[in-house]
């Protein structure tokens, strides 16, 4: 195994890598979420109205779902030219991608207007938003990641900070929206101007973006010669079980995402709250979400990524059994709470180092595609569960939450033997020449 030094960042491009990456990470996110809140309160009206309301949240959920069914296919995509060609280069082609999808989105028809096609429409539209947040995560994350020299938690996390602030914009421009326009203007078209707003957006991240510098580990690799086989195939030839291990550790994190940011959305419109209330809860619990991702990650430093995931898994199985219930009481300051515990405190201790483990389990030439992978798979959780639990609501007659709790004990629970299955990797050097060996394996793949 080499020992030698990590090519050494400046302070300079170290602060615009982690401001780029976060603000990337807003911009997508803000993007690829706001399509999120608008399935859960408005899309089920505008593209399902043909349908009962409980099978057009189905629906709605299920046109959700597709973007993140996609996001695996970005991240093989653009994972795999990001390792061969460099991180920047395609993450500014994964920010045009994500602000022409959804600006797009903001211009299509409805289904009064030309029928099927518009559902069919906004499928493909969100495919694409899946496609370019799957591209994003993975080199935004090495672009801190790799600048960074220490504190790897820390930096890698702004990443994942971008996600719940993009949350708070998409829901504030869509609760500003409706607010300003009423509710009849904001079901007709006021529900569009947030998704065209994202061009602006786009502008402001291209700008920032295009100041940073290729990462100094990937510069050094690539004057090495180039590995003669793909870093998918390497990925899955040689480190699988890495591979398998690092989606079970992730998955828990994601269904907890998808069940407070987007089925309990729905949920608690239907429990009784008016829609403004629960999106209020749902604004400050992402906006404290930010502290808890950077917080958690730094703490992950000091102590390592497996006792913050694991303590965050065990937590979240047990608190699944007392979120519904919370919903129940119909108390709007009882659900605040709810979600600000839920979103700010225990979800962060399982979402927030992830950014810096996926990156340290895999080799410089094949990173951007394992860990993209790894992540985008584990974050099918997120879009399929919050389909999967109106699914169990609507064949249950409107009950169903025990088994809901069920579900994300069970998905908590794998995280947790899978983090016990990984060895710690807080202290691998991302220039070694050998991958993280799972906890039991007797050696590691050479790195390519």
């Amino acid at each position: 195994m080499s020992n030698s030094p990590a090519p050494q960042s400046t302070p300079v491009q170290l602060r615009r890598a982690v401001t780029s990456s976060f603000l990337g990470s807003v911009i997508e996110y803000y993007d690829f979420l706001l399509y999120a809140t608008a399935s859960a309160v408005v899309f089920s009206k505008v593209f399902f109205g043909n349908l009962t309301p409980l099978m057009a949240t189905v629906a709605s959920f299920g046109t959700f779902a597709t973007g993140y069914l996609a996001r695996p296919l970005g991240g093989v995509v653009f994972g795999h030219f990001g390792d061969r060609l460099g991180r920047k280069r395609m993450l500014v082609l994964t920010m045009v991608l994500m602000g022409i999808a959804s600006f797009l989105i903001g211009l299509l028809p409805t289904y009064e207007q030309v029928g099927g096609l518009a559902p069919l429409a906004l499928v493909v539209l969100r495919i694409l938003q899946g496609v370019a947040v799957g591209g994003e995560w993975g080199g935004a994350v090495l672009m801190s990641a790799e600048h960074a020299t220490r504190r790897r938690g820390l930096w890698a996390s702004f990443t994942n900070a971008g996600a719940p602030f993009g949350m708070v914009l998409s829901t504030a421009a869509l609760s500003g929206t409706a607010a300003v326009v009423g509710e009849e203007a904001f079901l007709s078209w006021g529900w569009r101007v947030p998704f065209l707003f994202s061009v602006v957006l786009l502008a402001i991240g291209l700008f920032v973006r295009l100041k940073v510098e290729e990462t100094p580990v990937f510069t050094a690799a690539k004057d090495e010669a180039a590995p003669r086989s793909a870093p998918l195939t390497d990925v899955l030839r040689n480190h699988p079980r890495t591979l398998l291990l690092g989606v079970g550790v992730g998955l828990s994190a994601f269904v907890a995402q998808g069940t407070l940011t987007t089925y309990l959305i729905s949920y608690g419109v239907g429990a009784g709250f008016a829609r403004q209330d629960v999106l209020n809860g749902l604004t400050l619990s992402s906006a404290l979400a930010v502290a808890g991702i950077v917080g958690w990650s730094a703490l992950s430093d000091r102590v390592g990524r497996r006792p913050i995931v694991l303590a965050g898994a065990l937590i979240m199985a047990v608190y699944g059994f007392v979120l519904f219930p919370m919903a129940d009481t119909r108390n709007v300051a009882v659900l605040t709470v709810a979600l600000v515990l839920g979103q700010a405190v225990i979800h962060p201790m399982m979402y927030g180092p992830l950014a810096a483990l996926y990156a340290e389990l895999f080799s410089t030439r094949s990173r951007y595609t394992g860990a993209s992978l790894g992540y985008q798979l584990a974050g099918l959780g997120a879009g399929l569960a919050p389909l999967l639990f109106a699914q169990i609501r609507a064949s249950s007659g409107g009950d169903g939450t025990t088994v809901i709790s069920v579900v994300i004990a069970g998905c908590c629970l794998l995280t947790v033997l899978c983090a016990w299955a990984l060895k710690e990797t807080s202290h691998e050097n991302l220039t070694s020449d050998a991958v993280v060996v799972p906890a039991g394996s007797p050696t590691a793949h050479p790195k390519i």
